[in-house]
Parts: structure tokens; sequence; C-alpha cells
């Protein structure tokens, strides 16, 4: 199929909706994926609440999107593992939009996973 997932920008929460609403008929997304934050005895955390709250913003800001959520356990660890073999410097490990950002992919590649792509 030839789909691959790569992170677009990190945007502050503030100005997130407004960002969706620009991008998303340029970009023409179908579906969008949210982190779902989980303990490992998979028990909500901290942040659990406010991603469901979230999700169901983006419904109704996006009705004709799908909004699923995907475990996104151990995936900010995968981030900066990746960022550790891909040479960066400390000092750029310790930005956390590129953690953000590479995290993010990480979810969508295993939601694409999860679909057979």
């Amino acid at each position: 199929m030839n789909i691959i997932a790569s992170g677009l920008t990190t945007v502050d929460s503030r100005d997130l909706m407004s960002y969706l609403q620009a991008e998303i008929p340029k970009l023409g997304v179908g579906t969008i994926v949210l982190g779902e934050p989980k303990r490992l005895n998979n028990e909500d955390t901290h942040s659990s609440e406010n991603v469901r709250q979230l999700k169901i913003a983006l419904e109704k800001n996006f009705p004709t999107q799908k909004v699923v959520m995907v475990d996104e356990r151990f995936t900010s660890k995968m981030a900066f593992q990746t960022m550790i073999d891909s040479g960066l410097k400390k000092k750029q490990r310790r930005n956390k939009a590129m953690v953000d950002e590479i995290s993010a992919t990480l979810i969508l590649q295993s939601y694409m996973q999860q679909l057979g792509m």
C-alpha cells in the first residue's frame, strides 16, 4: 500500500483545534488517532480523563472523522531510545516536542499495524 506514518509538527494544546480545523481538510484526514495513557497494570493515569475529554471534543468538532484511541504505553521510552539510536546529542534529546512527535508517530504506526497496513 506504500503508506508511511510520520510526524507533522508539535502543536500547543491551546492551538490544537484551530490547527486541526485548518489541516484536516487540507490533508484529507479520515481518522484521528489519539494515544491512550495507561499504567502498566492497565489502569488510567492522571491524564486519561483529559484524553477522553479531548476525544469527545474531536468527535464534536470533526463529525465526519473517526476518532480512535491506541495504547501509548512505552512510546515515550521508545521515542527516547530512537533518538539515542539516531545519534542525537543529550541536549537534543531533551527536546520534549521531538519526543512527543516521535511518540505520536509510533502510536500511528501501532494503529496502522492493527489494521494490517
